[in-house]
């Protein structure tokens, strides 16, 4: 019974010949290169959403600007035409309001700044570290 050589460390003492070498060097450097792929589609994936939510915030921010701009000409005017409890209720309900698209607009371009540039950083780096194992391989 023979055994079959599986390139591992401890396996069977038999001499590969070239042709199997660079065969299994072909398939290992697929499989790293198909590995990579879907670490970089991962990542971006990752980051797109980051983007998306960072937007969506940003939006419903500006929602919340467009009500207490609303909110605060009606204070302007009831205080012009009213006494002061009807303005000033509706001035401390627009300036909560700008609070909240304060906060809401911060955490978006914190998020859209942490997502941009969209690209993978983490398998730019793998890659690179790949490249350096080969290579240090090759020298021994």
């Amino acid at each position: 019974m023979s055994q079959k050589d599986t390139g591992l460390p401890g396996g069977p003492t038999e001499q590969a010949t070239i042709g199997t070498l660079v065969g299994r060097l072909s398939e290992q450097i697929s499989r790293l290169v198909r590995a990579e792929i879907a670490s970089a589609k991962t990542e971006l994936t990752t980051k797109a959403k980051g983007i998306g939510i960072g937007a969506g915030l940003i939006a419903a921010g500006l929602v919340f600007a467009l009500y207490a701009l609303g909110v605060l000409l009606y204070a302007a005017v009831a205080g012009i035409a009213n006494a002061l409890p009807l303005w000033l209720s509706a001035l401390i309900v627009g300036v909560a309001l700008l609070l909240v698209t304060g906060i809401l607009v911060g955490v978006g371009v914190k998020l859209l700044k942490k997502g941009t540039p969209p690209k993978p950083e983490i398998t730019v780096n793998s890659i690179k570290d790949d490249v350096t194992a080969i290579k240090e391989g090759l020298k021994s």
